[in-house]
């Protein structure tokens, strides 16, 4: 894992060659935390690029960026490539075998071998950049899932790009715009959604996307997409899935640093954490989990009760109020980029603790998208039975959910189904939508903000299950989650790796059934069978809790002046947000007459960044 980054020149070619490396330089200082192990810079024609390195697998001999020598095709790559055993084999018989024994030195020649199809034999976590001296072109492409990032920005007579938008953001002459449109999205989602970026001159490479640049332009396409909705369904075994996830959790830890594991207490976690002990029962595992002083928040109990069981330790670190607006300027200042995720915070302690010991976590995210674990899931299917309930008895029931006050508890069942009636009369997938969003349309219109064109596709599939799987693997876990992981754990030079979205077990997801995946009011129905072979029953049935925050107790609280002072920022008008509306909805929230946690992070998150922003460009606001 590490940061890349780098420049092209469409116009100039080689006479700006010291330019373009300058360029470079001040772009590799600022993705520095990324990658503490090494940095390398290479010009070839017109391209200037460079990475900064977190050395995981080839610890000597893995400089970057890499060279084939033949063509002078040069890559860089921020990520890990778990199948690169079987591809240098077939690049040695190709008489192309590459000089350097570490992963990502087969991409180059891969390239050259296949072209863009080069990227579909690869298995792992990746963000690629490859220049073409030949064809004078540029090439990016992204994992599947979307678990490493890459952002660029094409301009006339050049193409600038890296790992994190605070990298573009470097050069003082350099002006970046912030994109009202791209805010308001961002205020109903909580992230950005491909290729949009805050700023209107940055755009974000897509999961499973292939962007190339040359002279007569840029061409966008995406090289693969979850066949959920396509996909034959057969009934599944836990013999044959086993034999899938012990490879996957297998060629993720076969790492030459030491590497240890994020425990929740919950069945992903848990699942992952207990493959990983059985694989190498020898091996010394080490979990890391959070803690909170809030019982309702508290999972440590659990994750060291796993732990014990499975004979590893288990360090906990305890998240408190006051570690939120210091970490959250941080995070910003080192991405340039906001998120509305408040379990961001937590998960960056996380990763600095564990960073004291460890360079690899294996971590349990895309469980849920893939095996279906959200009440949302559960969710998609009631509504389809309510949907045919007499008009007045659902008025009756709205009312009385709407009249249930706000719990401070975590996923409280008050929430839940007024989440459910607030959107129960709105088609699938944009009932979906509405559930997922941090600011729904209301709540928006009341902001002065207009309501963002939808970010939800219509599949076409016939089962709604599948639809909404295939969203949120797409959207919320790719842009929202997994850019919640990378961003915190890199802040620490973290790698964390998730088995869940190996590319054979996303496949093997694709053909389960939807009885297997949700009946009734039980979620991951297969996986929870699955796992009874590696974890007791009560951790496997355990109600999902999910890393949440107790935002809603601290918002009212420790946290209030602070939030007070951001929400009531003159800064959020940019994104078209009314201060006084935005104070009305903190007010609320601390007299109890509302639960607006979620909607105040986001409007927090924001305001933070675009703090951020003015402190480096007063102009771009």
């Amino acid at each position: 894992m590490c940061g890349v980054c780098g420049v092209v020149s469409l116009a100039h070619g080689e006479a700006d060659a010291a330019t373009r490396e300058r360029t470079v330089e001040a772009m590799l200082d600022a993705l520095a935390h990324r990658g503490p192990d090494d940095r390398g810079l290479h010009t070839r024609g017109a391209a200037t690029l460079g990475a900064t390195r977190l050395a995981i697998r080839g610890l000597a001999s893995g400089q970057q960026p890499v060279v084939e020598a033949s063509s002078g095709v040069v890559a860089v790559c921020n990520g890990e490539i778990d199948n690169h055993a079987e591809l240098r084999e077939f690049l040695r018989s190709r008489g192309r075998a590459p000089a350097l024994e570490t992963d990502v030195a087969v991409i180059p020649g891969l390239y050259v071998e296949l072209g863009e199809a080069f990227v579909e034999r690869l298995v792992g976590a990746f963000a690629i950049a490859i220049w073409d001296p030949r064809s004078a072109r540029l090439l990016f492409a992204r994992d599947r899932a979307g678990e490493r990032p890459l952002f660029f920005a094409a301009e006339p007579e050049r193409v600038r790009f890296a790992t994190e938008i605070a990298a573009l953001a470097t050069e003082p002459a350099q002006r970046l715009t912030v994109d009202p449109a791209a805010l308001h999205s961002f205020l109903r989602f909580g992230y950005f959604q491909s290729p949009a970026s805050p700023f209107a001159e940055v755009r974000k490479v897509g999961p499973a996307e292939l962007v190339a640049i040359d002279a007569s332009g840029v061409r966008r396409r995406r090289y693969w997409r979850w066949s959920i909705a396509t996909e034959p369904k057969t009934p599944p075994t836990c013999e044959g899935f086993d034999a899938v996830f012990r490879q996957a959790v297998r060629r993720q830890s076969e790492v030459d640093v030491r590497y240890g594991a994020f425990l929740s207490g919950g069945l992903d976690s848990s699942l992952v954490a207990a493959v990983a002990r059985r694989e190498r029962p020898g091996y010394p595992l080490k979990a890391f989990t959070l803690r909170f002083q809030e019982q309702s928040y508290d999972e440590g109990l659990y994750a060291q009760r796993i732990a014990a069981r499975l004979g590893i330790s288990c360090d906990a670190v305890w998240v408190k109020p006051e570690s939120f607006p210091p970490v959250l300027a941080e995070l910003i200042a080192h991405t340039g980029e906001p998120l509305a995720d408040p379990a961001w915070v937590p998960t960056a302690l996380l990763a600095s603790r564990a960073a004291e010991e460890v360079k690899v976590a294996l971590v349990g995210e895309g469980g849920d998208e893939l095996f279906g674990g959200y009440p949302t899931y559960i969710g998609a299917l009631l509504s389809q039975r309510y949907a045919r309930l007499p008009s007045v008895f659902k008025g009756i029931c709205r009312r009385l959910v709407e009249a249930w006050p706000p719990s401070d508890k975590k996923v409280s069942v008050s929430f839940l189904l007024k989440k459910f009636v607030a959107a129960a009369e709105l088609d699938g997938m944009r009932r979906h939508a509405d559930w997922t969003s941090n600011i729904g349309p209301a709540l928006l219109a009341r902001l002065g903000v207009p309501e963002p064109d939808a970010q939800v596709e219509e599949t076409g599939a016939a089962e709604l299950l599948d639809a909404v799987q295939r969203h949120d693997l797409e959207t919320s876990l790719a842009e929202g989650l997994l850019t919640k992981a990378d961003r915190a754990s890199m802040n620490s030079a973290l790698e964390l790796r998730a088995p869940f979205l190996d590319r054979e077990v996303v496949e093997f997801a694709s053909t389960i059934p939807a009885s297997e995946r949700v009946r009734g009011v039980t979620t991951k129905v297969f996986l929870k069978r699955y796992a009874l072979a590696y974890l007791p029953r009560g951790i496997v049935h355990r109600r999902k809790r999910g890393l949440s925050v107790p935002l809603s107790a601290w918002l009212r609280g420790p946290l209030y002046e602070w939030a007070e002072a951001r929400v009531g920022s003159t800064r959020l008008a940019v994104a078209g947000v009314e201060r006084p509306a935005a104070l009305a909805l903190l007010n609320e929230h601390r007299d109890r007459r509302a639960d607006h946690a979620r909607a105040l992070w986001t409007l927090i998150a924001l305001s933070e960044w675009l703090e951020w922003v003015g402190r480096r460009d007063t102009t771009a606001l």
